[in-house]
């Protein structure tokens, strides 16, 4: 005979159960959204790429893309002033608090965007001919394109990839009328392209405003920074040193080994440009996600970061087999042309350079949600340091391949501290590398009051 308990039990178990069944589903469909996400935004990227290679030629296609890369920059400092910084804080937050959030961030990014577009400007008077045609064009239209990708980074926030992908939508829709017509009407310079991809920018950016509900507050720039003056400075640092760790690789490699060295790195990178996408894609919400799972069960939040390096260090493996086997039956060929056969013994290698960014990626999320910006910085400047050093010295004694043997070594090893620091702040908040958040006196750590706001837990987080 069933006591009265045991159907009590079961009927606990079961929802346990749906609860689990809800929140995957909820995972997996913010996941998708993120690799839609990305992946239109990478398309858009692509058509401008292969539209200035294929019509306007070799000198159009390096003035773009050294404006390009100026553009990355530019970027990477919005993203650590601004974005980064809200979605430490304000990732699953309510959304009356998200909405008292975004004016300032959004104000933030179009703060730096209009810093970094007149420095644009300056640099295209000073260089002038077709390089300055390029910085000039995307000069005119930084200040929305940092704030379109501050509205993009806000939606996953709140968990609402879907609007994020509308807004790249909206750019990749717009850009094509607009390359069209000036290409209809005889502006067919890099000028003219590179313009038409940054006012399709600003176009989703201007519609940013009607998703959200909300303004951007330029005003507030200066408030931004001073409330956020513990993370926004590290995360500027830590965003910028990555991008300028692997420019000076490239220069380092062009002058140790030649340029068609350099052609081979780019070469090696671009089949590897698929799994890129995806693990750019998954990186749009892993923040957003462990500052969910610290929120609601810290327990948990090592075994979510492991679990996520776990997976997309499998999905690297997994693409660098299908290129290694499919390579010499004729994709190479298809992909690259005559390039593939030099670059073909570089794809392991490459790979495994990979896999330690993969690894690094769940520490990375976990010491983002944590909000310990002392660490992640730390982390961030030994892996650019030794990125830089290991692989011109590869270079210096193996040339392109060396290059990239040396940065296997650095990215494993950076990885190795990436996890260091990760471990260390868990353990300085109270979460043990088992699984368990216990206060200082060991005894279970109360759970957050009734009617407290859902940002608090990861907005006051201390930082070391």
């Amino acid at each position: 005979m069933l006591s009265e308990a045991e159907p009590l039990s079961r009927l606990a178990i079961l929802r346990r159960r749906l609860r689990g069944l809800s929140l995957v589903h909820g995972l997996s469909q913010r996941l998708g959204w993120g690799l839609a996400d990305q992946a239109v935004s990478s398309l858009t990227n692509y058509v401008v790429v292969a539209y200035i290679a294929h019509v306007l030629g070799a000198v159009p296609f390096g003035a773009f893309s050294l404006a390009y890369v100026t553009y990355s920059f530019i970027l990477n400092a919005s993203r650590g002033l601004a974005t980064d910084p809200f979605l430490v804080r304000f990732s699953g937050a309510s959304l009356q608090v998200w909405r008292r959030a975004v004016p300032t961030c959004t104000g933030c990014a179009i703060a730096v965007g209009a810093v970094g577009g007149a420095g644009m400007l300056v640099a295209a008077l000073l260089l002038g001919g077709t390089a300055g045609a390029a910085f000039l064009a995307m000069g005119l239209t930084m200040p929305g394109l940092m704030l379109q990708d501050s509205w993009r980074n806000a939606f996953f926030a709140l968990g609402r990839g879907n609007q994020a992908f509308a807004n790249d939508a909206i750019w990749a829709l717009a850009m094509v009328p607009i390359l069209v017509a000036f290409r209809l009407h005889g502006y067919n310079t890099v000028f003219w392209v590179v313009l038409a991809w940054g006012m399709a920018g600003n176009v989703a950016a201007a519609v940013g405003p009607l998703q959200a509900r909300v303004w951007p507050n330029l005003a507030a720039f200066n408030s931004w920074i001073s409330e956020h003056r513990d993370l926004a400075p590290r995360y500027l640092v830590e965003e910028t040193s990555g991008s300028a760790a692997s420019q000076l690789r490239s220069y380092g490699l062009g002058a140790l080994a030649g340029l068609v060295a350099v052609g081979y790195l780019q070469a090696a990178g671009t089949l590897m440009g698929p799994f890129l996408v995806i693990l750019m894609g998954v990186s749009l919400v892993t923040v957003p996600e462990a500052a969910r799972v610290l929120r609601h069960s810290p327990r948990h939040l090592l075994r979510f970061c492991a679990t996520l390096g776990g997976v997309l260090t499998a999905g690297a493996l997994a693409w660098a087999a299908i290129l290694l086997v499919t390579m010499p039956r004729g994709i190479g060929q298809l992909a690259l042309g005559s390039l593939w056969r030099p670059t073909y013994p570089l794809v392991l290698p490459m790979a495994l350079s990979v896999v330690g960014g993969c690894i690094s990626a769940g520490a990375t999320a976990g010491l983002r949600a944590l909000g310990v910006a002392k660490r992640s910085l730390r982390a961030e400047l030994f892996a650019s340091g030794t990125l830089v050093v290991c692989s011109l010295l590869g270079a210096y004694l193996g040339g392109v391949r060396g290059a990239i043997w040396g940065g296997v070594f650095s990215s494993n090893l950076a990885a190795i501290v990436w996890w260091r620091q990760l471990t260390i702040a868990a353990r300085d908040r109270n979460i043990t590398a088992v699984g368990q958040h216990r206060s200082r006196r060991g005894k279970p750590a109360e759970s957050r009051q009734a009617g407290e706001p859902e940002a608090t837990l990861v907005r006051h987080s201390p930082v070391e």
